[in-house]
């Protein structure tokens, strides 16, 4: 068999994740991992190239980034020009999507692996309707809420916990257990518009690792203890163990931002 030597690439992008359902390539749906692959395609000459790509953090429908990151595989020819290749794929790829950098790597390195921490922002506003421009990036929930007390509680998130009641459909023998480094809900000074509401908000995780829906299910339980729904109590009593899981509300997605993604 003839062996074809492989050459790996670390590439950095941005997206606007309001007009995708998500990451993962599917059937009959637009996907970034699809539009994606089909524009290397073009760029890379397929017919005569073999690739592969590999996403770190993938993320759900509507949901967008700033700070992604994917391997890309490429066998039988090295990339010679990463600046040439990094304009040309920018420049095939459509407006809301964005290669930032390219670099090559090696083996060793594995962009699953060897993501140290993710830093999520969740933006939103209440009490009022949004201007429509806004909608894809911030939610507007649409009663009064209690920005002290969701501070509060979103303090009672910080640490390892068992966030069994904060994902959907688990595999078998799944690990629940994770730990947020950070979070914290302040006035929303990271991303700003025009035609945002004068104040919004923003719920800000940082941790290693997160499962399906965890962020948005955190974010749709504080939405509950800002209208008086849950109490702080509950919220601890979620992260018990020997709590049964009980799946709450679940915030859209497109209030919510992958903001940074060590290695």
């Amino acid at each position: 068999m003839f062996f074809q030597q492989r050459y790996y690439y670390f590439i950095k992008l941005e997206y606007l994740g309001y007009a995708y359902h998500g990451w993962q390539k599917q059937p009959d749906v637009k996907t970034l991992e699809f539009v994606l692959q089909r524009t290397l395609k073009y760029v890379l000459d397929s017919d005569v190239i073999r690739f592969k790509i590999l996403g770190a953090g993938r993320t759900d429908a509507k949901v967008s980034a700033v700070d992604a990151a994917m391997e890309l595989f490429v066998d039988g020819a090295q990339i010679e020009d990463l600046l040439l290749f990094k304009e040309k794929f920018n420049a095939n790829l459509p407006a809301d999507i964005r290669v930032k950098e390219v670099k090559q790597t090696n083996a060793n390195f594995n962009i699953i692996h060897d993501s140290k921490h993710k830093e999520y922002v969740y933006l939103f506003a209440s009490g009022q309707k949004l201007h429509p421009y806004a909608a894809p990036f911030l939610f507007g929930f649409r009663e009064k809420l209690d920005i002290k007390i969701m501070q509060e509680a979103a303090s009672i998130f910080c640490g390892r916990h068992s966030f069994h009641a904060y994902t959907k459909r688990p595999k078998q023998k799944t690990d629940f257990y994770r730990e947020i480094s950070e979070i914290f809900i302040r006035k929303n000074v990271w991303l700003q518009a025009n035609f945002f509401p004068e104040k919004s908000y923003a719920l800000h995780v940082v941790g290693s690792g997160f499962m399906r829906y965890q962020i948005r299910m955190i974010m749709g339980a504080l939405f509950e203890v800002g209208v008086g729904e849950k109490t702080l109590e509950d919220i601890r009593n979620s992260l018990d163990p020997s709590q049964e899981s009980k799946t709450g509300f679940i915030a859209p997605p497109a209030g919510l931002h992958l903001k940074r993604l060590d290695f």
